[in-house]
């Protein structure tokens, strides 16, 4: 048993020593259980690396566990959620801190309840072009490079599902953060539709016989 120990700090501290060139350019680091290093911060305070977030209950909202990547700084590629418990919450992708492609969250039982897909931002353009205007004339005098923020817009198909049995509710489509609805029912044009010919009765006939020719005057106008 004792040798096993010795033999558990040697490996130990092999790992420490070999990841410290590493540790040393970093202003903050913790290691996980198995000598990883994780919840690093380097000398330009971005987070780097792999995260492990643990957030506890509040206001009676249950807490939970968060794990991904960061790069400069920003959320990136893909990261999930679980309960306490280890059980999965939620599975999302992210570009530079944008919400990107599918994203898929369950509930507390493990059901799939909702699929989301987004559009993030484009790591290949990393710059917007901003208009300068005069003061007054509200004419564009020139124009200025600017860093783009991260953003992500609603992109794409949205599914909601039925808790247990996995069924289908409804669907929603998105295009640049604007909801679409193809199967909207159209607005139904009214068209004239001439009445049937009414038979004339007998009394309509006497009246029209006795009042042939006569002037027919308007109560409402007198006229």
């Amino acid at each position: 048993m004792l040798l096993k120990n010795l033999v558990a700090v040697f490996f130990l501290i092999i790992s420490i020593a070999i990841a410290t060139p590493v540790n040393a350019q970093l202003k903050s680091f913790q290691l996980n259980p198995q000598g990883d290093t994780i919840n690093a911060i380097n000398k330009e305070d971005q987070k780097i690396g792999k995260w492990v977030y643990e957030v506890g209950e509040l206001r009676g909202e249950p807490g939970y566990v968060e794990e991904g990547m960061y790069k400069k700084g920003e959320k990136h590629g893909f990261w999930r959620k679980y309960t306490t418990q280890g059980d999965l919450l939620a599975v999302e992708n992210y570009i530079l801190g944008g919400k990107d492609g599918l994203q898929q969250y369950f509930n507390f039982l493990g059901d799939l309840e909702r699929e989301e897909n987004w559009r993030g931002y484009n790591p290949d353009s990393p710059f917007d072009t901003i208009a300068i205007y005069g003061t007054g004339s509200g004419e564009i005098v020139d124009y200025k490079l600017v860093k783009a923020a991260p953003y992500s817009i609603k992109h794409g198909e949205w599914r909601y599902y039925e808790p247990g049995t996995g069924r289908l509710l409804r669907k929603e489509q998105w295009s640049n953060n604007n909801l679409v609805n193809p199967n909207a029912p159209k607005t139904a044009t009214k068209t004239y539709t001439k009445p049937d010919k009414v038979d004339k009765t007998p009394a309509m006939l006497e009246w029209e016989r006795k009042n042939k020719g006569k002037k027919i005057i308007d109560g409402r106008t007198g006229l």
